[in-house]
């Protein structure tokens, strides 16, 4: 059975999501189709890429990921079919796989070249659905588009080291439903940094002086419950995907608050650590 996944910011109220399940089911009755997320904000590639680079190798190999961000065919943005990692993905060329594939060389690269044989009108949702369904029953990526050397790339925010001020200068790259912010920042790369070092964390007027191993670990269990008062600090941690995040703990959006809000940050918003010598 073949794996197709969509990940859009289409949302969940319009009829949009259905209507490209429709067309890969009208064409191939037996897809397995995965929701990974129809919450990406409007248009955010690096929100949407995040979501992708975590979530694409849980995946067995031969699926099709159909990425529908930003995903209009224009003159200046082609859509592609990408082979990485013995998967396929589907996508506009607006920079998203070039963040995906900032350490990682995609195996082959096409671009889509069969739009004048659909309505122009229906084109990104049918174009989209009728490629994924072409490779699902074991066809060719030759056949539905020309093979390219590469792909757009945009500038993707890394981390980098300031030795003049022992820092790391990171950014965040995503929030989470739990309004958890998350950033660029991963575990190995801040280790090879720190060398053991004490360090400071500080976003906006903000100081952290630990990185926590779990969210439970901010709880002091030798107080009773009923006289703790945990929810609602803030912590560091690595995240089950090896990113800093910063996260507030059992944040809630309608009563607690979260790291978000609480701490007033939001992606691309500047995140340092500063070594103590």
């Amino acid at each position: 059975m073949s794996i197709i996944t969509l990940i859009t910011d289409f949302g969940t109220k319009d009829h949009f999501v259905a209507k490209i399940k429709g067309a890969i089911i009208s064409d191939l009755p037996q897809a397995s189709i995965v929701d990974i997320s129809h919450q990406i904000s409007p248009f955010n590639i690096m929100e949407a890429a995040y979501v992708i680079e975590n979530s694409y190798q849980h995946f067995p190999e031969k699926t099709i990921h159909i990425i529908g961000v930003d995903s209009e065919n224009t003159p200046e943005c082609s859509h592609l079919v990408l082979k990485l990692n013995e998967q396929y993905f589907i996508c506009a060329d607006n920079g998203i796989m070039s963040i995906v594939c900032h350490n990682i060389k995609p195996d082959e690269i096409f671009e889509i070249n069969i739009h004048d044989k659909i309505d122009s009108q229906k084109s990104n949702l049918k174009i989209f659905a009728q490629v994924a369904c072409h490779l699902a029953k074991g066809g060719e990526p030759e056949i539905i588009g020309k093979r390219i050397n590469k792909i757009r790339s945009v500038k993707s925010i890394t981390p980098f080291i300031n030795d003049e001020k022992n820092q790391i200068i990171g950014s965040v790259i995503y929030i989470d439903n739990y309004g958890n912010v998350i950033t660029n920042i991963k575990h190995l790369f801040f280790k090879e940094a720190s060398k053991g070092r004490e360090y400071e964390i500080s976003a906006r007027n903000h100081k952290f002086n630990k990185i926590y191993n779990s969210y439970s670990e901010i709880v002091d269990y030798n107080i009773l419950e009923e006289r703790r008062n945990d929810e609602g600090r803030a912590l560091v941690l690595f995240n089950s995907s090896n990113y800093l995040e910063i996260a507030i703990y059992k944040s809630n959006p309608l009563n607690v608050g979260t790291a978000a809000s609480l701490l007033g940050l939001k992606i691309y918003d500047s995140v340092t650590i500063n070594f103590l010598k």
